[in-house]
């Protein structure tokens, strides 16, 4: 739909990746909070995925930014041994303390090569939002939504339709005419969450067929990297930072 031009100019990108699984301050020292081990924190974890989305919607990269990174729990218990099978949640803690040195919470706002404005918020203290990923287009004619807590749905706004009945309509996207949505079942019988893997290797097989890279390739990846390298030179610098364009 953007790449058609029916949301016309593009003006705000506004994207959010909320979670909530360490609000408890007694929550273990788990990897993920390990700067050497994991990068960063809700910034690597999360805000790639908003950077990407972002990325491969307008089909325009980030150019600079500036930013804000938070860590509201300073120390936690260290994680007891484990088997490796309980996951991130099954972790028991320790008297022991830690330092946490990855950040909980990343802001940042950002300009886009072709003249777009985004906002992007990746939180893993947004207490009552478990995958909140979020992503709003608005255009000089319309707007998307896309949630992945309701992965089956797209909003849209048409400023095109009669005044009288404007508004944002809920597309269920199951229709054999969507994309992939064909491959699997009748319309409104949902898929979830580990069919997008499966489209991916889809994407990745034909592309060795057809000798084309599909989306995403290494230079994507690396492109991401950048652009959460400059929120974190951002975030202390306290100054608007360039992104190098790969």
């Amino acid at each position: 739909m953007i790449a058609n031009g029916d949301l016309g100019e593009i003006h705000h990108v506004r994207a959010k990746y909320l979670q909530d699984w360490i609000v408890d301050p007694n929550f273990p020292l788990v990897w993920r909070l390990r700067k050497d081990i994991a990068g960063s924190g809700s910034l690597g974890d999360l805000g790639a995925h908003s950077i990407d989305m972002a990325h491969f919607l307008l089909g325009s990269n980030i150019t600079s930014l500036t930013s804000l990174t938070h860590t509201f729990v300073k120390q936690r218990p260290l994680p007891a041994e484990t088997t490796g099978s309980e996951g991130l949640e099954g972790c028991k803690a320790t008297d022991e303390m830690g330092e946490v040195t990855v950040d909980d919470a990343a802001l940042f706002l950002t300009r886009f090569e072709n003249g777009a404005i985004g906002s992007f918020e990746a939180t893993r203290f947004a207490a009552g939002r478990k995958n909140h990923n979020t992503i709003e287009v608005n255009g000089s004619k319309g707007s998307i939504v896309f949630n992945m807590e309701r992965m089956n749905e797209l909003e849209y706004y048409n400023s095109g339709d009669p005044e009288d009945r404007r508004g944002f309509r809920l597309i269920q996207v199951t229709e054999p005419s969507q994309p992939y949505a064909g491959a699997y079942w009748p319309a409104g019988h949902i898929i979830g969450y580990e069919h997008t893997f499966i489209n991916s290797v889809y994407d990745l097989i034909n592309g060795y067929e057809s000798k084309q890279n599909p989306h995403p390739d290494f230079r994507a990846g690396a492109q991401v990297n950048a652009v959460l390298d400059a929120v974190e030179k951002s975030a202390e610098s306290q100054k608007w930072e360039d992104v190098e364009q790969l």
